[in-house]
């Protein structure tokens, strides 16, 4: 259904910092006539338990977000929120409280089946929107609105247009966009919430809506930009991206965005510690959008664990077991107020730095007793990230691999409703909170080494403090895990060990004989060959563990062009006992649109056997396995990985890392 503008637009009830609005009674409730109050902090919250540094120099308007899209589903789903006193309490009021000024929510077009079924991830259409603002509204929260112009999830991954924009040519679907967007806020305003900023896209690496060229994509942002100044004039405009940790993309976008002329006030990105690369780069990234094209900038997403144990029977996406991610700060409350603390003011310290926004921080178990009764809940109310029935609209991913939050280790809430204390951050950062400073947890290190080789492991770990610094400190190892890592052969084993009362786990990894040299790039490139068969801009060994599958190094490739990125890279074995071998390679990307990637052997100088791999999305790695590779006495192999990418809006990105050529079992 396109959707189509209203004949007569109502006054709106639009702020961004400070902004008066005029409503008539609607129902129980009126629109807000007159002005909120603007943004001041309040006075300092005593007795938090934890240690926070004081960010200095912090805007008295600076913006502390927190999006709060799943709330109704969860309540619908029998969740109870409270205030720290444990007695039932407005979810919105206690994050009043505590120093949030804004609430984000998402808006999806239609995130229901044909029979009305609900997509799940909350279900977060127009009225959802509504009424989340108009509660948020009650305790003068203003609200983020986040467009995702699609039907559900939009992320760099995927993002596909609604289903009713599908078949429409770009100036067709830019009507809709704009209509969609004039009669959303239209119906926030009429119910009472107050607009502070809106998103005209979700993190749109390069796609937007089913486009993929930077073209299409502006006229989409552009659209929406222009609904967002007819009925909310004194909103900011904010656009969304996301992996500032890859060089050069931030300013790629915001070139691409100006050379079109898209109108917009704020350049927002995420930022997640365990995947997102260094704060200080973050920083960087963000001031040189702000200073070259004069935006303001933020941080839009964010979030960090409390605890690395899962509450809903599903399984999280950052826990102890989960890889490819960088621990920065311990899986703690104290860790995850550290975390949000150095995101504020590494956002504070960008140039035009205007706030943060924490993700889902209200997302919580819906606390049953078991998956199957936890089920019944996600598939009737969306209260879990995906519902069986999303299948309807993205049957690859949603529709094969729904279930519940994977973020609820990551809340301000803990699984009885109860907040953190870490959710008083966002009001303890302004005047600091320096309790006693204490051991908080030792540092787990990794290990790898070769079979047969002698373990050795350090005599002192890292202790982290409350306060985030770090102290080596002496570590007593079980010599009971040791042995049993002497004595097991490749594979990987966890050893424990103890600095005083804290525990520490060493995960070491005893490798098979690989002969391949320099298999996880730590000498550079040695050993191996590169070949450019088209035009990579960035072909080179780099050294950044957050990257790395394992150890610090890696073979990073990145091209800004389109059709650019096309190579080899590949390493000949000499002198090989006779026998049968297995060659695996492994790779992670982006952005690479259409693409042709494999591992392969070659035999007399030509490609013989290949195997297919996957570039998908940041930390995701994909292997290729090639078996039964046979060597006579003496004889060699030349193993390799392929790579070819058209570039999704632009060029394509991806690291490589652990390969690996074995004997055969």
């Amino acid at each position: 259904m396109k959707w189509r503008l209203l004949a007569a637009v109502a006054s709106a009830a639009c702020l961004s910092l400070a902004v008066s609005a005029c409503g008539a009674k609607t129902g129980e409730r009126s629109a807000f006539c007159g002005e909120l109050e603007s943004i001041a902090p309040s006075a300092k919250i005593e007795g938090n338990p934890l240690y926070v540094e004081k960010v200095e120099g912090l805007p008295d308007d600076f913006i502390m977000g927190v999006d709060a899209s799943s709330v109704i589903a969860e309540e619908q789903s029998g969740v109870v929120y409270r205030g720290f006193d444990g007695s039932e309490q407005d979810v919105f009021k206690t994050l009043a409280e505590n120093g949030v000024t804004h609430i984000r929510v998402r808006v999806w077009v239609d995130p229901y089946d044909a029979d009305g079924n609900g997509y799940g991830g909350g279900n977060n259409d127009a009225d959802k929107a509504a009424e989340i603002g108009a509660r948020a509204a009650e305790y003068g929260l203003r609200l983020i609105v986040d467009f995702h112009y699609s039907d559900f999830w939009a992320d760099p991954g995927k993002q596909m247009a609604p289903k009713a924009w599908k078949d429409m040519d770009i100036d067709e679907k830019a009507d809709a966009a704009y209509d969609f967007t004039v009669d959303t806020l239209k119906k926030i305003n009429k119910a009472g919430g107050v607009v502070g900023m809106v998103q005209v896209g979700n993190e749109t690496n390069g796609a937007l809506c089913g486009e993929t060229t930077w073209d299409g994509v502006c006229a989409i942002m552009s659209a929406g930009s222009r609904a967002v100044r007819k009925v909310c004039p004194e909103a900011l405009v904010a656009v969304h991206f996301a992996n500032p940790e890859h060089a050069g993309t931030y300013a790629t976008y915001a070139r691409e965005l100006d050379s079109r002329g898209v109108d917009y006030d704020v350049f927002g990105s995420s930022y997640y510690p365990f995947w997102h690369g260094t704060l200080q780069n973050l920083t960087s990234v963000l001031s040189t959008v702000a200073n070259t094209y004069h935006k303001k900038v933020m941080v839009l997403e964010t979030s960090y664990a409390y605890t690395p144990d899962d509450t809903d029977f599903n399984g999280n996406t950052v826990s102890d077991s989960a890889s490819g991610l960088t621990k920065n700060y311990p899986y703690t409350v104290q860790g995850q107020a550290n975390a949000l603390r150095d995101i504020i003011e590494a956002a504070a310290k960008a140039a035009n730095g205007i706030g943060v926004c924490y993700w889902e921080g209200t997302w919580i178990t819906v606390g049953g007793a078991s998956r199957a009764e936890n089920e019944a809940l996600w598939e009737k109310y969306g209260s879990g990230w995906a519902s069986s029935f999303s299948a309807a609209y993205d049957p690859n991913d949603a529709g094969k691999y729904y279930g519940g939050c994977a973020v609820d280790n990551q809340a301000l809430f803990g699984a009885d409703g109860v907040p953190l204390a870490s959710l008083q951050v966002f009001n303890l950062v302004r005047y600091g909170n320096e309790v006693g400073i204490k051991a908080e947890s030792a540092e787990d290190i990794e290990l790898i080494v070769n079979s047969g080789q002698e373990i050795e492991l350090p005599e002192s770990v890292n202790v982290i403090m409350t306060d985030g610094k770090k102290q080596a400190e002496a570590v007593e190892w079980s010599q009971e895990d040791i042995a049993r890592a002497e004595n097991g052969g490749s594979g990987e084993f966890d050893i424990g060990g103890k600095v005083g009362e804290l525990d520490v786990k060493c995960r070491l990894t005893v490798l098979e004989k690989n002969y391949l040299e320099n298999y996880s790039f730590e000498e550079g490139e040695s050993g191996w060959v590169a070949a450019d068969l088209n035009a990579t801009e960035q072909l080179y060994v780099e050294d950044k563990k957050d990257d790395s599958r394992t150890g610090t190094k890696h073979y990073h490739f990145w091209s800004s062009a389109m059709n650019s990125v096309e190579f080899t890279l590949e390493q000949t074995a000499e002198n090989l006992p006779e026998g049968k071998y297995d060659f695996r390679i492994s790779i992670m990307g982006g952005d690479a649109g259409e693409y042709e990637c494999y591992a392969y052997i070659k035999e007399n100088g030509e490609i013989s056997r290949t195997a297919p791999m996957e570039i998908t999305s940041y930390g995701s790695w994909s292997e290729g396995n090639i078996g039964g590779i046979e060597v006579a006495e003496g004889g060699s192999a030349t193993v390799g990985i392929y790579v070819k990418c058209s570039g999704a809006g632009g060029g394509a990105w991806g690291k490589i890392d652990d390969a690996f050529l074995t004997k055969a079992e």
